[in-house]
């Protein structure tokens, strides 16, 4: 489950969008923001895997792009590392692009653009509104209130957000109206219907008829089984060496290792996880 070994799809109005783009001399705004949307959703990604799931769906949208996988069982902390890695890239891409222009000042006219997309990006997603990661740090800062309430909360504020920017639209219709605005306001508004859920990948069984390569890991069996995640790949069966103190305990097979992620043991120990003895 390498990062950049995933499922990559491109929207068929995406390249309706890029044809309007071109049309309306827009085409460089368009493809700067493909690029930035595109490392948003790989630092989710990276995010994730650090620690131990999977995010490896990318959908490139006519309004950017959007990544989904299995973060089942996820604890808080690690959620909030993964949804804040996404704004942070872009920042972090923002603050180089300025940085550069201290260095090298001739560059500014090249960069200037690809900065403020990267900037732009970074604060749209802090807003707390689904399906925008500020909505969903939102929900998971509300999750003391119980899931119910949290997510009738984040939909409330979702619509309230959408509407507002409706209402700016509309007093941009009695000089130059922008439609930006008015698809932005959809966009939210939909989100807001769908919640902030991730979608999980399923775990199908292996076809051993040409071989299939053993991978063997050697790993703590204190650890939970989502740090194993990383270790599946689709060429390769995994058996994960369990040790408990530096002893040997026990191996723990990939058929295992996806029984205990099918029934949501993903905080369960892998030791947990081995077959009682006869």
């Amino acid at each position: 489950m390498s990062l950049f070994r995933g499922k990559f799809r491109i929207h068929p109005l995406f390249f309706a969008a890029g044809i309007l783009s071109a049309v309306t001399g827009t085409l460089l705004m368009f493809v700067a923001a493909c690029l930035a949307a595109l490392e948003h959703e790989y630092a989710h990604a990276f995010a994730a895997k650090r620690c131990g799931f999977v995010l490896d769906r990318v959908v490139l949208m006519p309004y950017g792009a959007m990544i989904s996988g299995d973060i089942s069982g996820i604890g808080k902390k690690q959620e909030l590392a993964v949804l804040i890695a996404g704004p942070l890239a872009n920042f972090a891409t923002g603050v180089f692009f300025v940085a550069l222009w201290w260095t090298f000042p001739e560059t500014y006219p090249y960069t200037e653009l690809a900065a403020a997309v990267s900037f732009s990006l970074f604060l749209v997603n802090l807003l707390p509104a689904y399906p925008l990661d500020g909505g969903r740090i939102l929900r998971l800062l509300l999750s003391p209130l119980g899931n119910k309430r949290a997510k009738t909360v984040c939909t409330v504020i979702s619509f309230l957000i959408a509407a507002g920017l409706l209402a700016v639209f509309v007093a941009t219709c009695f000089s130059v109206p922008n439609w930006s605005i008015l698809a932005f306001a959809c966009f939210l508004a939909a989100g807001a219907l769908g919640g902030g859920s991730y979608t999980r990948i399923s775990f199908s069984p292996k076809r051993f008829d040409g071989g299939v390569e053993e991978r063997r890991v050697a790993i703590s069996a204190s650890l939970p089984a989502s740090a194993a995640i990383r270790f599946l790949r689709e060429d390769k069966y995994l058996t994960l060496l369990l040790f408990e103190q530096g002893e040997f305990v026990g191996e723990l097979s990939e058929e295992e290792l996806i029984a205990g992620l099918s029934r949501g043991a993903y905080n369960e120990q892998l030791l947990r996880l081995l077959p009682s003895p006869l």
